[in-house]
């Protein structure tokens, strides 16, 4: 019987400077199949690059395909590219038919696609935007893709949260925000429920060789501060007034998309799951002198981790792990749209 795994560092000997092309330094990715949404942007840009040098075969879903057609035209020959907005719940359902027609397994998922901090937007049937589109979405989308993540015996699924977790845990009573909107703390929520989605995908799969991680890839001036004023990023001491880094501890898109490449494919993850990383290693639980490292209590906890579990499932109708195959949970009747 598999036992939790313990919130704390292995000493991996890799750190916050370590980039993705280090952690995958003498691992061959040949024949696997990875799958990165917003892979064609930002860090996972980068996840992406890295995981095809590395041998992988990449499949990007991305809301803009024509832009991630443009980005990831010289990897044409390696990458995959289809329609996904992780908002859109049937488009969620389109896309996972069409990749399980294929018969084929993931071996890597990683739920990279996000977004930060947005002005109050109302997605599918008003549903707050940060929530359906970091989370629900993801959840809905691995759930949907079950059937080819359990096939292989040994995938790997990666949820990545943020440091941002800390701005709020779930809004039990009012996830949506419909009583008074704040960016931060829908965006804390959304990265919280990454983390709990991966505690209790972990607690599911390991059982059928699927684990599953969540992580903090560190902050890194992206196309993910869309939604940020400049004068604002000034005000925080991230940038100066011609938008040049000032954050010393900020890191470079290669270093950001190491600790999800690390979590999906480093083999000294093997047996373990269910926890929280940053700088390519296992977090500790968060010191309250130090608020912005490691992962807080309200991200934590498999009782919680099981309420979100169904929280999303019933806001999605979608749980491949279901009892009743009618409730739209189960694979097959997930994979049809119902």
């Amino acid at each position: 019987m598999t036992t939790t795994t313990p919130q704390h560092p292995i000493s991996s000997g890799f750190g916050a400077r370590s980039t993705a092309d280090d952690v995958l330094r003498g691992i061959d990715l040949t024949g696997r199949l990875a799958l990165v949404t917003g892979g064609y942007s930002g860090i996972g840009l980068e996840t992406t690059r890295a995981l095809v040098r590395a041998g992988a075969r990449v499949v990007v879903p991305a809301r803009r395909r024509a832009l991630a057609e443009e980005v990831l035209a010289d990897l044409a020959d390696e990458v995959e590219i289809d329609e996904l907005d992780l908002a859109d719940l049937d488009g969620v359902r389109d896309f996972a038919a069409r990749f399980l027609a294929t018969g084929r397994s993931i071996d890597i998922l990683i739920a990279n696609a996000g977004i930060m901090a947005c002005p109050e937007t109302r997605v599918g049937p008003g549903w707050e935007a940060q929530f359906a589109t970091n989370h629900l979405g993801h959840h809905a989308l691995v759930n949907l893709l079950w059937p080819a993540l359990a096939t292989g015996g040994g995938a790997r699924v990666v949820a990545v949260s943020s440091g941002g977790h800390a701005h709020s845990g779930i809004r039990w009573d009012d996830p949506h925000f419909e009583r008074g909107y704040d960016k931060w703390e829908a965006y804390g929520q959304a990265k919280t429920a990454n983390i709990l989605f991966a505690t209790h995908l972990d607690a599911l799969g390991r059982d059928f060789g699927v684990r599953a991680f969540s992580l903090h890839p560190g902050g890194i001036l992206t196309p993910l501060q869309r939604h940020l004023p400049r004068e604002e990023m000034v005000g925080y001491g991230w940038i100066d007034a011609e938008g040049n880094p000032l954050n010393p501890s900020f890191k470079t898109p290669e270093q950001g998309a190491a600790t999800q490449v690390w979590a999906a494919t480093s083999p000294q993850l093997d047996g373990l799951g269910g926890v929280y990383c940053e700088d390519c290693d296992i977090a500790r639980p968060t010191d309250p002198s130090d608020p912005w490292t490691g992962v807080h209590e309200h991200a934590t906890g498999a009782e919680r981790a099981a309420r979100l579990w169904a929280l999303s499932a019933e806001l999605t109708g979608v749980d491949a792990f279901a009892s009743d195959a009618s409730a739209g949970g189960a694979v097959t009747a997930a994979g049809e749209g119902r």
